[in-house]
């Protein structure tokens, strides 16, 4: 189902970088990207198992240690029972021979999903609280009772992560990820979806950037610039939750869960006719 999308993904990507492929039958990967005008260049091609394709999610998180120098992976226990999918992180950093951190056992545990994280680089994250309900005594996972000050602490040894703004969750993103309405443009530029006045997850999402706004800075002690992007409808028309049925509540588009690959931006489309309109604000930004 998801073929054509990772196909353009990895037509684009490789201009800009090598695109690590996992898959389970690698000759039949490379034969289909030929078939559609995509050369081998620059790519590479690992058999394993996996669960899904949403490795944004479950792969590993990228540090650097004393801000600049040696590079090290951070693997959280994923926060979907997807066992597969969680050990991708581990195969990577063989690969790219780099260490692989994990906090996977007591009292260092902690599940996490990158879709709930983004960071400046500089020391400062952003989540939802999703990741202190996975965290708590009523995690799904097996975990230890962690408190904010604890999952604080643990994002700091692991990611350097010093100020961690939580935002509340949103009423109708069934997955609560906050890449599904915001994304850091750079390290003092907050790109925000926007929804008409007072629909759908609106007035949260507006409650939440306040929030932050109110409550902190950026790394040189300014105010975070906040810009905004339209938040396109479902297919019927209608935003969530009146959206026809599927696996959550709510059919659930944003223009804001996209990729910065060097010099080229990755960004969801949907065939209707606010696409031109997002990708003229993102190449305007």
């Amino acid at each position: 189902a998801y073929y054509s999308e990772l196909r353009e993904i990895v037509r684009y990507a490789k201009e800009e970088v090598e695109v690590i492929n996992i898959c389970e039958e690698s000759l039949a990967i490379q034969s289909y990207l030929a078939n559609n005008g995509i050369d081998l260049e620059r790519l590479t091609f690992i058999e394993a198992p996996f669960n899904t394709v949403w490795v944004r999610d479950y792969g590993p998180n990228p540090v650097y240690q004393n801000d600049v120098d040696s590079l090290v992976l951070i693997d959280w226990i994923y926060n979907r029972p997807r066992p597969r999918d969680d050990r991708i992180p581990d195969l990577i950093g063989d690969y790219l021979d780099v260490p692989v951190y994990s906090t996977t056992q007591a009292p260092n545990d902690l599940v996490h999903t990158g879709g709930n994280f983004m960071s400046d680089g500089l020391g400062t994250g952003f989540s939802s609280r999703l990741l202190l309900d996975e965290n708590d005594f009523n995690s799904p996972f097996g975990t230890s009772n962690h408190s904010e000050a604890d999952v604080d602490n643990l994002m700091d040894l692991f990611t350097g992560i010093e100020a961690y703004p939580k935002m509340e969750v949103l009423p109708y993103d069934g997955i609560n990820h906050i890449d599904m309405h915001m994304k850091l443009l750079d390290e003092q530029t907050l790109l925000i979806g926007e929804f008409p006045t007072g629909i759908s997850d609106g007035p949260q999402i507006e409650a939440n950037i306040q929030y932050v706004l109110d409550n902190y800075q950026t790394h040189w002690g300014t105010d975070f610039k906040i810009e905004r992007i339209v938040q396109p409808p479902c297919g019927n028309g209608n935003y969530p939750p009146s959206c026809q049925g599927g696996q959550f509540s709510a059919e659930y588009r944003t223009y804001t869960n996209a990729l910065f690959v060097n010099q080229t931006v990755l960004v969801p489309i949907y065939n209707t006719a606010l696409d031109e309109q997002a990708l003229a604000r993102w190449r305007e930004l």
